[in-house]
C-alpha cells in the first residue's frame, strides 16, 4: 500500500534530533534518589524502551513509502534514547538495568504475530500505557533528575502517538467502513486489559507516584477515547494528550 505525507514526520524528528544534540543530556552527576518499588518500575519500563525494531523497520519498508520508512528508523532511534537514558538515571542511583522482563516479551511476540497494522496496533497501547506512566513519573516523585529524563521521554511519546495515528489511519482505510470501529473498540478492550496489567504490576510505584491504581486505569482509557478519533477521521494533528 502507497502512503503519503510522512516527509512532514522525517522533518519533524530530525528537528527533534538536533534538537537533543544542541541541550545535551540531564546533569547526571547530581545523582537520584526513588523509593525502591519506582525504581523496580524504571527498570522494567527501561526494558520495554530497548530493542533494535528491525521488525517494524522491516514491515514499515514494505509498505512501500521511503518517507514513512525513514521516519520510523528515527521513530525508533528515539525509543532506543529513552532505553539509554533510563539506563543513565538508574546509573544514576546505582540501579543496574534488567535483561528482560515479560511483559516486554509478550508485548514484542504479539506485534509480530501479523503484518504493520497489528504491529502499530500493539505499539500504540505500549505508548498511550506510556503517556500517563511517564507523566505520573515527571510529576509525583520531586527528585530533580528523573522529573527532567521523564519530562523529557514524555514530550517525544507525545509526538509518536499522532504519528502512529497517522499510519494507523491510511491502514484501516483499507478495510470496509463497517469494520473500522469495531477493530477500534476491540483495540480498546485490550488496552484496557493490559492498563489493568500494568497497574497490578506497578501498583506499589504508582501509589508512590501519587497516583492509584484505578486512577490510573481510568486515565489511560480516557486518553484512548481521542487516539480512536485520530485514526478513524484523518486529522491526526489535532490529537493532544493529557500530558
Amino acid at each position: 500500500m502507497r502512503t503519503s505525507g510522512f516527509a512532514k514526520w522525517t522533518r519533524r524528528f530530525e528537528d527533534e534530533r538536533e534538537r537533543r544534540r544542541a541541550d545535551g543530556d540531564p546533569d547526571w552527576g547530581r545523582g537520584a534518589t526513588l523509593h525502591p518499588a519506582v525504581w523496580a518500575s524504571i527498570q522494567r519500563f527501561q526494558v520495554g524502551e530497548d530493542g533494535d525494531g528491525a521488525n517494524l523497520v522491516g514491515k514499515a519498508d514494505q509498505a512501500g513509502d521511503p518517507d514513512y520508512g525513514q521516519a520510523v528508523r528515527l521513530f525508533i532511534a528515539e525509543e532506543q534514547n529513552h532505553a539509554r537514558l533510563l539506563a543513565r538515571l538508574l546509573a544514576a542511583g546505582g540501579m543496574p538495568t534488567l535483561s528482560g522482563h515479560w511483559s516486554d516479551t509478550v508485548f514484542v511476540r504479539l506485534r509480530r504475530l501479523m503484518g504493520l497494522r497489528m504491529e502499530l496496533l500493539v505499539l500504540m497501547i505500549a505508548e498511550v500505557v506510556a503517556l500517563r506512566y511517564y507523566r505520573a513519573l515527571r510529576d509525583g516523585t520531586g527528585d530533580p533528575l528523573t522529573t527532567d529524563v521523564a519530562g523529557r521521554i514524555l514530550a517525544d511519546e507525545q509526538r509518536h502517538v499522532p504519528f502512529h495515528c497517522e499510519r494507523l489511519h491510511a491502514s484501516l482505510a483499507e478495510l470496509p467502513r463497517a469494520v473500522r470501529r469495531p477493530v477500534m473498540t476491540l483495540w480498546r478492550l485490550l488496552l484496557l486489559a493490559v492498563s489493568l496489567v500494568v497497574a497490578a504490576d506497578h501498583g506499589a510505584a504508582l501509589c508512590r507516584l501519587g497516583m492509584g491504581r484505578l486512577r490510573f486505569v481510568r486515565d489511560v482509557m480516557a486518553s484512548s477515547r481521542a487516539v480512536v478519533s485520530a485514526v478513524l477521521v484523518h486529522r491526526p494533528d489535532a490529537w493532544t494528550s493529557a500530558g
